[in-house]
C-alpha cells in the first residue's frame, strides 16, 4: 500500500491527466480543459470558476511560459497556492476558535 503522500501525488498526477489531452497535447491543459477542471474539481475554492474572464485571468497567470497551454508544473503551482491559502485560512480559523473558547480573565 502506498503511503498517504505518495498516494496523494499519484492522484494529483492522474487528475491532471484525466483533463489534459482531451483536445490536443495530452501533457497540457488548454483553456477549455482548465475551465472544466476548475469547475468540476475546485468550484468550492474558486467561486469565479464559471466566470469566463476569471478563467482567462487564472489561465494567463498559470501559463508562465506563455505557450498557450498549462503544463503539469504550472498546474501544480496553482494547487500549491490553493493549499497554502487553505492552510493559512484554517490556522486563522483555529486561532479565532481557540481565542473565543478561552475568554481572557481580567
Amino acid at each position: 500500500m502506498a503511503h498517504n503522500l505518495q498516494g496523494t501525488m499519484k492522484k494529483l498526477i492522474d487528475l491532471f491527466h484525466s483533463y489534459s489531452g482531451k483536445v490536443g497535447d495530452k501533457y497540457h491543459l488548454n483553456k477549455t480543459e482548465l475551465k472544466s477542471l476548475l469547475q468540476e474539481e475546485l468550484s468550492g475554492l474558486l467561486c469565479d470558476s464559471r466566470d469566463r474572464m476569471a478563467v482567462e485571468k487564472i489561465f494567463s497567470e498559470l501559463d508562465t511560459n506563455k505557450d498557450g497551454e498549462v503544463n503539469f508544473p504550472e498546474f501544480v503551482a496553482l494547487v500549491t497556492e490553493l493549499i497554502i491559502a487553505c492552510d493559512k485560512f484554517f490556522i486563522g480559523f483555529k486561532k479565532d476558535e481557540m481565542e473565543n473558547s478561552n475568554p481572557k480573565k481580567d
